[in-house]
């Protein structure tokens, strides 16, 4: 049976393929009730979401991704029920993404030498006024032919390694979660099975995470196999940190999983959202 909560998608503020507004309609025709907005490193999009909401019988929730730079690795970690008005967050987003912009002209300079010319301002087109991420260089790739499928550029130009990759220092661990929890919000730790940390390392960052008040991971979502459910399920438990739940839905083409097919969380979790308001409207 699939969840009627989304705690984790994106719009063309960041790098989704529909408005906040048209990402609100298509959340309530996929069967929806609950829905956070979490773009990259990016809260303008929250309140057209927020105001679309009611007349599609959405429950909404302000939610953020931010980039993290953990052990020379780059995860994620979303923000949920945040004040997006909170000036402290809000300027360190403000940093992050000039940091962003900065990192484009370098990935755009590594496909250059490798004769892939233009990638800057053609991401940036793509992007239009969104911030530029690495799905937008993928789109871009695909466009002009240099590969089949955003999946496959990842994996020839974007990962490290490879010519479009930018190891960049991202905001702290400590730091992204003190500004969720300082901006009235619940940390959580993205799509943890997408990160290749080893078992030590997914330990260490549990434990870290936790320590600086982070609480919840990701056990379902679009890119975890229904083992990995169970393997973060138990993760969750083990370090007493809630559970989310949410497809990572950027667009058709774009996603690892179609909004509102998301199954449910395991019976053995403890929902993030288990003393929301919004979640009384959940059968």
């Amino acid at each position: 049976m699939a969840a009627q909560i989304d705690l984790h998608c994106h719009s063309t503020i960041s790098d989704g393929l529909l408005s906040p507004e048209d990402l609100v309609a298509h959340a309530a025709k996929s069967g929806v009730k609950v829905l956070a907005l979490t773009d990259h490193d990016d809260v303008s999009g929250l309140k057209a979401a927020r105001e679309a909401a009611p007349r599609h019988g959405i429950q909404f929730v302000n939610g953020v991704e931010i980039s993290v730079t953990w052990k020379r690795r780059t995860l994620h970690i979303v923000g949920l029920k945040i004040d997006s008005e909170n000036i402290a967050l809000r300027n360190a987003l403000d940093r992050v993404r000039i940091g962003r912009d900065e990192r484009a002209q370098e990935m755009a300079a590594g496909l250059a030498k490798v004769g892939i010319a233009g990638a800057y301002e053609g991401a940036k087109a793509i992007a239009n006024q969104s911030i530029l991420t690495r799905s937008h260089f993928a789109q871009f790739l695909v466009q002009n032919g240099h590969v089949k499928d955003v999946k496959s550029v990842f994996k020839k130009y974007l990962v490290k390694g490879k010519p479009g990759f930018v190891d960049h220092q991202w905001m702290s661990l400590e730091e992204a979660v003190g500004l969720i929890r300082a901006s009235g919000g619940s940390a959580v730790v993205a799509h943890p099975g997408r990160y290749d940390l080893g078992t030590i390392n997914m330990l260490l960052l549990m434990h870290e995470f936790r320590s600086y008040g982070g609480a919840a991971i990701e056990v379902v979502t679009g890119s975890h196999t229904p083992p990995q459910y169970q393997q973060f399920a138990k993760m969750a438990h083990r370090f007493s940190l809630k559970s989310s739940i949410g497809s990572d839905y950027h667009g058709p083409g774009l996603s690892y999983m179609a909004m509102g097919c998301v199954p449910e969380l395991p019976v053995s979790c403890v929902p993030v959202w288990d003393d929301w308001p919004e979640a009384q409207y959940l059968d």
